[in-house]
């Protein structure tokens, strides 16, 4: 195992060299000088300028320049924005969480319903439920997340008026950043509000949740059912139903955990998919994250919000891609098996 998460990190280190030599060439073609490209300093001074060319080693051959430039960017300095002569690497941060708050959500709600509806699906012998619930979860994979959120905010929104269609919070709730989870922060405030902004911070969270979840939703219930139609036909289960034990006991503690470990695997391999869908949402609804400050960076042209933001947004998903391969393996006997053998 030792050997397979040292093979794991090289890979994340790979991949992440190769990102940067990407982002590297990419740079080399903005149409604006690679100086105010790299530093994003809109009225740079002539003591500016030559910190500039000494840290990225602009009088440099391309390697030279190259390995100034990942030394930078991967110790954390990404520049500063032009739109807001901020650092980007600031920016990032603060935008993160947000990110991180609505696809927690969206995953929680996808896995908590996806879950039990692929189990109904392979359990159940009316076909009428499961030609239902297999019709739903091609539905809601085959409509267009951009189409999805527009109708929810039009229905739940601005008809109904059920729900806000945008941001985090009502900007009458004075709310102060603590982890910049707006869940979280809420009930850690002292406010005597702090039980109403966290109602409104819910409710903020809704309809993008729900947009963002149907994907993931639609191919854990897929993946539920088709891995739990396969462990029911397994001896063990079989072996079990003979020794008379309880349909419910036997999915609960032997069959679901097993049918989960595909999910895992096919999670971690939608997560460019998601993070793609997730910064559509973001914009739609507005939402403060790492998606909605990307795309307008892109707007604006901000040449260094973007470097940072594809940086950031890819070396997360690189990381987490691996960490659940690694889960997966780790749980999953017959992954380490065929390991061990390739070792």
């Amino acid at each position: 195992m030792g050997r397979y998460l040292l093979r794991r990190l090289n890979l994340f280190f790979a991949t992440t060299l190769v990102l940067v030599g990407v982002l590297f060439v990419t740079t080399e073609h903005f149409p604006v000088n690679k100086a105010f490209a790299l530093t994003g300093i809109v009225a740079p001074t002539a003591e500016q300028l030559q910190q500039t060319e000494e840290t990225y080693q602009l009088n440099g051959n391309q390697l030279e320049q190259f390995i100034a430039y990942a030394q930078t960017r991967l110790s954390g300095d990404l520049g500063l924005s032009i739109t807001s002569q901020r650092p980007v690497i600031e920016e990032l941060t603060q935008a993160l969480p947000a990110s991180f708050e609505l696809a927690f959500i969206a995953a929680l709600i996808a896995t908590l319903l996806g879950v039990p509806l692929g189990v109904l699906a392979s359990l159940s012998k009316n076909k009428v439920t499961q030609h239902s619930i297999m019709a739903i979860t091609l539905t809601g994979y085959s409509i267009p997340v951009f189409w999805l959120g527009l109708t929810l905010s039009l229905w739940f929104g601005v008809q109904l008026e059920w729900l806000p269609v945008s941001g985090r919070m009502n900007l009458l709730y004075a709310i102060e950043p603590i982890t910049g989870l707006m869940l979280v922060d809420t009930l850690l405030s002292d406010s005597i509000y702090r039980l109403s902004a966290f109602q409104d911070a819910l409710f903020h969270l809704i309809l993008p949740s729900i947009t963002l979840a149907v994907l993931p939703f639609t191919v854990v219930v897929r993946i539920t059912r088709s891995a739990m139609l396969n462990i029911m036909e397994q001896p063990y289960i079989k072996a079990a139903e003979a020794r008379g034990l309880h349909t419910g006991t036997i999915v609960l503690r032997h069959a679901l955990p097993n049918a989960l470990i595909p999910v895992l695997k096919n999670l971690g391999l939608m997560l460019g998919t998601f993070a793609s869908y997730a910064m559509i949402v973001e914009v739609i609804f507005s939402w403060p994250g790492v998606g909605s400050w990307l795309v307008s960076g892109i707007y604006q042209r901000d040449y260094t919000v973007i470097q940072g933001g594809v940086l950031g947004v890819a070396l997360i998903i690189i990381f987490l891609s691996i960490l659940i391969e690694v889960l997966h393996n780790a749980y999953n006997p017959l992954s380490r098996k065929e390991l061990y053998a390739a070792n």
